[in-house]
């Protein structure tokens, strides 16, 4: 029989050897052999005991009170996000693995995405793109049904070669996948994904090593285009509310701008308004 994943004690010695006696607040005293917090002094920050702290961490005691875990937050400097996956950690519990239901775009944003003007795409819970409309392609041919975000950011040059900030844009990618999968990580989808990416790319592995966690929210967004050049957009993330874990990923430029002359001239030379959004269905078809 599996063990159960130890999500908790591996999130909190990853969060905790990324912070510094330092940051902390503590004096250095004699050689470390590690840059992070030893277990005792995050034990004795949270007021917790050592032995228990250990114990978290080692998976012995998988569900620590609230009030512990929001104090090894503090002391871990967690910001609000990675607060509330921590305490969702602490909060589950063990479940038989069960396979997941298949991912599918209401018909209304289907024709949503069609009627738009501007580009978009719908993601799932593993980042896979489940419909775009024509003007997603135009900033990216990689912007289709059946693509996956986190395989071709991190594994295709010429996706990478759009993001001049590739460095910042991976990092906020992985820790918003490991906040949309949450404790669900016994799904062979997850699994595999995880498995080859963190054979095939270095960067992946260092970041999801850190156990970061963020909402997939907006932002903006600096792409190095091959037909127009630098083009600044902001990027909304909406859930998608009939269907939950899918998110409606809208890119939009601030008006009057030069970003709004080069999305209008991408637009011209995109494929016709009449042309069918594709889905994923269409894309396996």
């Amino acid at each position: 029989m599996t063990a159960e994943p130890n999500l908790l004690g591996d999130h909190l010695r990853a969060r905790r050897e990324l912070l510094t006696p330092a940051q902390a607040g503590l004096r250095v005293t004699g050689v470390r052999r590690v840059p992070g917090l030893r277990r005792e002094e995050v034990a004795m920050l949270a007021g917790i005991s050592a032995d228990y702290y250990l114990r978290l961490e080692q998976g012995r005691d998988r569900n620590p009170s609230r009030s512990v875990v929001e104090s090894l937050a503090r002391v871990l400097q967690l910001d609000e996000d990675t607060t509330a996956y921590l305490i969702g950690l602490a909060d589950s519990k063990p479940r038989r693995s069960r396979r997941r239901r298949k991912e599918t775009v209401p018909a209304s944003i289907v024709k949503f995405l069609a009627a738009l003007a501007l580009p978009a795409f719908v993601e799932g819970r593993y980042l896979d793109v489940l419909a775009a409309n024509p003007l997603a392609a135009a900033i990216s041919p990689r912007l289709v049904a059946g693509a996956n975000r986190l395989r071709d950011v991190f594994l295709d040059p010429a996706e990478r070669e759009l993001f001049p900030d590739w460095e910042v844009a991976t990092r906020g990618l992985v820790a918003g996948f490991r906040q949309s999968v949450g404790t669900e990580t016994d799904d062979p989808r997850f699994i595999e994904l995880v498995g080859e990416l963190s054979l095939a790319s270095p960067r992946f592995r260092e970041l999801w090593a850190r156990h970061d966690v963020a909402n997939r929210r907006g932002a903006t967004v600096r792409f190095d285009h091959p037909l127009v050049g630098e083009l600044m957009l902001n990027r909304e993330k909406l859930l998608v509310s009939e269907a939950p874990g899918l998110v409606l990923a809208v890119y939009h430029p601030d008006p009057d701008t030069d970003a709004a002359d080069k999305l209008a001239l991408l637009g011209s030379a995109a494929l016709p308004p009449a042309t069918r959004t594709t889905t994923e269905q269409d894309h396996h078809a």
